[in-house]
């Protein structure tokens, strides 16, 4: 043992210290650890230094971001469902949808006693922007062959003309809207309500906005819906039969409804609630697409408003806001369901959806505004004519204004 034993001398680190080394005897065995150590001096045997070193630290913290990152974009690409409809708002439109749908207001005849009237339902969350040119429109026409409601946004300061035909056509209880949800129906239904309320001689029901225009005059869309015996094209029934009223008014008349049956995105919008929500009441197979812009017969205008079973699936909050539009899919799947042969199936707003941003169609701008614009915008497959169109800039009015009289409203 002792001849494998050997002095070691360790010197002290500091050459003033009085005592400046100590003889210590180690074996031999350990001399070449204690001159080379296994490991790096100042290191750690588990812990290499280089993996504290700032380039590991910057990679590992990313890493660790990276589901937090996720998640957040998730978010924002798929926004948060927007509030259900407040109770008390729910309550005030079904006691307003009870008086309408009453034995003595739910007349779906046309009265023996006044000329039937359209009604033009505005639903807006701005100023009428294009209130000149619809101003216009009406004073050609009898004041006894028209009505006029508008839904307006109450948290939005609206202007409220008093010097035109809209004055005083404000409904008193309008509500909060949002874009891509039940608000939207329940405005609609709210509108509908209302003019069926105010006069029982309202047998058509036309829906528009504010970036609506008329692409005819008063006279032409009056007797194109009430007259007309071969404006709808695809209509089945023989033209020269005796199907005249005493009061030269068309009885079997439909209403005038895109319905879609086949759509790339239906079924995502179908589940966008979640993928069994809607049943049992509405099946995938009877869920259908459409414009939100149309025109309604009274007997459809009190079917809408009197339905509890669809509105009661529909009003949910969806769980995907960027596929859920239920205004474009309330009605045509209740009108498709419950009359699909007194409908057209096609609307008679003119929409262009080439270039669609966000769900949103093409906007018309004032460099696009000519006469050959509107003769384009009034070619449809399915009837004579469109009858309206969207969605046109602010700005478009004097443009729009400058060709009203030379060839909107020249049929």
């Amino acid at each position: 043992m002792a001849s494998k034993l050997q002095s070691f001398n360790i010197s002290s680190s500091s050459s003033s210290s009085p005592i400046s080394s100590h003889l210590f005897t180690f074996p031999l065995s350990l001399q070449s650890c204690i001159r080379y150590p296994p490991f790096p001096p100042n290191s750690s045997r588990f812990f290499p230094s280089s993996m504290f070193s700032t380039p590991f630290i910057l990679s590992f913290s990313l890493l660790l971001s990276l589901p937090v990152l996720f998640f957040l974009l998730a978010s924002s690409f798929h926004p948060h469902p927007l509030p259900p409809i407040p109770l008390p708002d729910e309550l005030d439109d079904l006691r307003l949808f009870h008086r309408a749908t009453t034995p003595s207001s739910a007349s779906s005849h046309l009265s023996s006693y006044s000329s039937p009237k359209i009604a033009f339902l505005f639903l807006t969350n701005t100023d009428l922007y294009f209130l000149p040119l619809w101003n216009r429109f009406f004073k050609t026409a009898k004041t006894s062959l028209y009505n006029i409601y508008v839904h307006a946004d109450p948290t939005v300061n609206i202007t409220r003309p008093n010097d035109t035909v809209f004055a005083d056509r404000f409904i008193p209880n309008a509500k909060r809207t949002f874009r891509a949800s039940a608000t939207l129906i329940s405005a609609t239904r709210r509108l509908l309500a209302t003019a069926i309320l105010d006069d029982p001689a309202n047998a058509y029901f036309v829906v528009l906005s504010q970036y609506c225009i008329p692409l005819h005059s008063f006279n032409y869309i009056y007797h194109s819906l009430f007259i007309s015996k071969n404006f709808d094209l695809t209509s089945n029934s023989d033209p020269n039969s005796s199907d005249l009223t005493q009061y030269g008014v068309r009885v079997k008349y439909k209403s005038f409804i895109e319905i879609i049956s086949k759509e790339p995105r239906l079924w995502k919008r179908y589940v966008a609630r979640g993928r069994f929500v809607m049943m049992p009441e509405v099946p995938f197979e009877e869920f259908r697409a459409g414009s939100q812009f149309f025109v309604l017969t009274r007997k459809h205008a009190l079917l809408v408003v009197k339905d509890r079973t669809l509105w009661r699936k529909f009003k949910l909050p969806c769980y995907r806001a960027d596929e859920c539009y239920p205004e474009e899919h309330y009605f045509p799947t209740l009108l498709s369901m419950q009359d699909p042969k007194g409908v057209t199936h096609y609307t008679l707003t003119r929409v262009n959806w080439t270039g669609t941003v966000a769900g949103h169609p093409h906007m018309y701008k004032p460099k696009e505004v000519s006469p050959n614009l509107i003769y384009e915008l009034r070619k449809s497959n399915h009837s004579s004519s469109y009858l309206f169109a969207r969605k046109f800039s602010p700005d478009c009015l004097r443009s729009l204004m400058g060709i009203a009289d030379s060839v909107i409203f020249r049929d």
